[in-house]
């Protein structure tokens, strides 16, 4: 149990999701690890892990909002929606005026339906969408809602015609999908050519570490109220909680982190009818 939380890594450009599982599970020495949101090999950012016991609350951490830096090029739609594709088709943007490119980015906020692109990580019948497309099948994900809270202009360049922007949205939200839809809405199409990501739920760059300093950045205790709202109980009610026991309602909604008097994250629990039960048990007494 010290050893379980979590580990926060700024993930460096080349490198897949698993290939930084597999650096922690050397550094930590342990199977037991598994990351939360894939970022892409080509994209940068902010990449959390789960160690040990943490593996389990990774499917409880709150991250229902993430956000990116970007750059996308217009003029040119790949294969990937991104820059390592290969180009499908391609003509001038240098006729796009920023005035066009913000009315475009407009009609790309709020609540949409966006099509993730053909080589994500989504499962179709239990196989993800990419390797569909390395064994050379005929990929089409069907567009899904998501929410885009923020999607603005931080600089635009004329040559090559190309627009930093900062996006905020809903997780499941695929930015390289917003660089081909931006490019389509144009007429002339659009890749994404770097991609770095801020924010994810309550975690930001400012909590994570390079892979080559690697350490934990929060044990269980402090990730559980890092996610969620504390809620303190008795050392009584704790030890019922560790043993995975309900206890009397509190007429509170949505999902806490118990904490005991000796500072410790018991669990999350949740009202559900006339019992305040655990979902996930941190420190269960059988450990």
């Amino acid at each position: 149990m010290t050893d379980s939380g979590l580990v926060v890594v700024d993930k460096p450009a080349g490198m897949t999701s698993h290939d930084v599982v597999s650096r922690v599970r050397r550094e930590f020495g342990t199977r037991k690890v598994g990351h939360a949101g894939t970022l892409d090999p080509m994209a940068t950012g902010v990449l959390i892990l789960g160690i040990e016991r943490g593996t389990k609350f990774l499917a409880h951490m709150v991250t229902a909002t993430k956000a990116y830096n970007a750059t996308i090029s217009l003029g040119a739609s790949t294969t990937t929606d991104d820059f390592e594709g290969e180009i499908i088709s391609q003509t001038s943007a240098a006729h796009i005026t920023d005035a066009e490119i913000l009315s475009a980015i407009a009609n790309l906020t709020g609540d949409i339906m966006q099509k993730p692109a053909k080589v994500s990580a989504i499962k179709i019948d239990g196989k993800r969408a990419y390797q569909r497309v390395r064994d050379g099948e005929d990929v089409d994900i069907p567009a899904r809602p998501v929410t885009v809270n923020r999607f603005e202009v931080l600089e635009s360049r004329q040559s090559p015609r190309e627009v930093d922007v900062v996006v905020e949205c809903s997780s499941g939200t695929y930015i390289r999908s917003l660089a081909r839809d931006l490019g389509e809405a144009l007429g002339v199409g659009g890749h994404l050519t770097a991609l770095r990501r801020t924010e994810v739920g309550p975690f930001s760059l400012d909590d994570a570490s390079p892979l080559d300093s690697m350490e934990l950045s929060l044990n269980l205790d402090e990730a559980l109220v890092r996610c969620y709202p504390r809620l303190d109980v008795t050392a009584e009610e704790s030890h019922k909680l560790a043993m995975g026991q309900w206890l009397e309602p509190r007429g509170v909604k949505g999902t806490y982190a118990a904490v005991g008097p000796d500072g410790r994250s018991i669990a999350l629990v949740k009202e559900k009818g006339k019992r305040l039960s655990t979902v996930f048990v941190a420190h269960p007494s059988t450990l």
